[in-house]
């Protein structure tokens, strides 16, 4: 078959014919997927779209760079599980626009990091790593405590993302401020956040200015969110591959 190569190379046409079958070729393999990308995400309960406070805090997270040292990807293997939980499903990142997998650990993995320490924790660690993590080389955030969540570009990031496909509805996209004040103030009434997000939303003062919605508040709310959606109690598969195992 390759002695017969010189009749592409003598033959411009029959090139570059050769070239848009192979590319077409090519580019259905990847595109042809896409239009049954509904059959690669697992059906797992618990999902829904982050509220305005929660998406607030995750384009703060993308604005500051912080998937270039934290993934949000837990892989299928024994030691990963043991370490962070169990393993990222396709279904926790249906809302992530952009996705947030990350390529490196210069710290540890976020995906479900969520709950896993107190919001004091959080505040502390961000305003100054050093002061919970002694080794700790991540930069501080404490500016984040003094800058207020702008809520205007906020309306339209919601509505960019309604476009791109996360199901807000007209009803959470006018409510966004109202939202995301309720679920900074312990004291407001939650119950239309509830209704449009779920009665598992976290509502709470996050960065202990009870009257200051800052960055650190979203930024908090973002954090202690991950991973703790989809019920991953009652989603079973295999059991996790070892590391190297084919």
């Amino acid at each position: 078959m390759l002695k017969h190569h010189h009749k592409l190379e003598r033959h411009s046409m029959v090139l570059l014919i050769g070239i848009i079958v192979a590319v077409s070729i090519g580019g259905l393999v990847e595109i042809l997927p896409l239009f049954r990308i509904e059959t690669t995400i697992e059906k797992v309960s618990g999902m829904r779209p982050y509220t305005p406070l929660e998406l607030a805090g995750q384009r703060i997270y993308i604005r500051e760079n912080c998937a270039s040292c934290h993934s949000q990807q837990i892989r299928p293997l024994r030691d990963e599980v043991e370490r962070y939980g169990h393993y990222s499903l396709a279904a926790e990142s249906m809302y992530d626009k952009p996705f947030l997998w990350g390529s490196k650990r210069t710290g540890p993995d976020l995906a479900r990091v969520g709950g896993k320490y107190s919001d004091e924790w959080h505040t502390a660690h961000l305003r100054n790593p050093r002061d919970v993590v002694p080794e700790s080389i991540m930069p501080g955030y404490g500016f984040m405590m003094e800058r207020g969540v702008d809520f205007v570009s906020l309306r339209r990031l919601m509505k960019a993302q309604q476009l791109a496909g996360v199901p807000y509805t007209d009803a959470m996209i006018l409510q966004s401020k109202n939202d995301m004040v309720a679920q900074a103030s312990p004291d407001a009434d939650g119950a239309g956040l509830n209704t449009r997000y779920g009665s598992k939303v976290n509502q709470r003062d996050f960065d202990g200015q009870p009257h200051f919605i800052s960055e650190m508040d979203a930024l908090v709310a973002y954090l202690q969110v991950l991973g703790t959606l989809a019920d991953i109690k009652n989603y079973t598969l295999p059991e996790p591959a070892e590391e190297g195992a084919e």
